[in-house]
């Protein structure tokens, strides 16, 4: 079941993210995020707040999560995106997490399938993103799932983290 995230699901949440920390420590990482930095507890809460943060939940656990609104980073500034659109007509996934025990199941699609979903409810042109170039995974989901690769430049991941090669993905709706 994929419902907007509560107060509640802050400790999950919370838990999800730090078992993707300790997934990429043993296995190798995909993904830019660091421990402490990015995603951590408070960029959850603030979500929360905000109203953007989705989370996939199975048998009273969150599998994954997922930020949706439509605040587009400054690094969206200066891409040149497929369709043209006003802010108002752009909706953005800004963070999405599966628990790793969870991979494999279908669940970041879901998620991503919910996002395409609000952002046509909300009467959105197009959906947008952005990832690493070298999370393999996640760009052959975005691909699979009809995004295409619009551009690669440099960003600060979650605000914070400089990052050289990242892509970025929009999905014209």
């Amino acid at each position: 079941m994929i419902r907007q995230a509560t107060f509640n699901d802050l400790e999950l949440i919370e838990d999800t993210y730090n078992e993707h920390f300790r997934h990429e420590m043993e296995h190798g990482a995909f993904t830019v995020f660091k421990k402490g930095v990015y995603p951590t507890k408070w960029d959850a809460e603030k979500a929360i707040n905000s109203g953007t943060l989705y989370v996939y939940e199975v048998d009273d656990n969150i599998a994954g999560s997922i930020i949706v609104d439509k605040v587009q980073p400054i690094e969206y500034e200066d891409i040149k995106w497929e369709q043209a659109c006003t802010n108002n007509e752009v909706m953005v996934i800004h963070l999405l997490m599966v628990r790793p025990s969870m991979t494999g199941k279908g669940i970041a699609s879901s998620l991503v399938r919910y996002a395409m979903e609000m952002a046509k409810n909300n009467s959105c042109k197009a959906l947008r993103l952005d990832t690493g170039n070298q999370n393999i995974p996640a760009v052959s989901l975005y691909k699979k799932l009809g995004f295409q690769v619009v551009s690669t430049a440099s960003m600060k991941v979650g605000n914070i983290i400089a990052h050289e090669g990242h892509l970025f993905l929009e999905k014209v709706l």
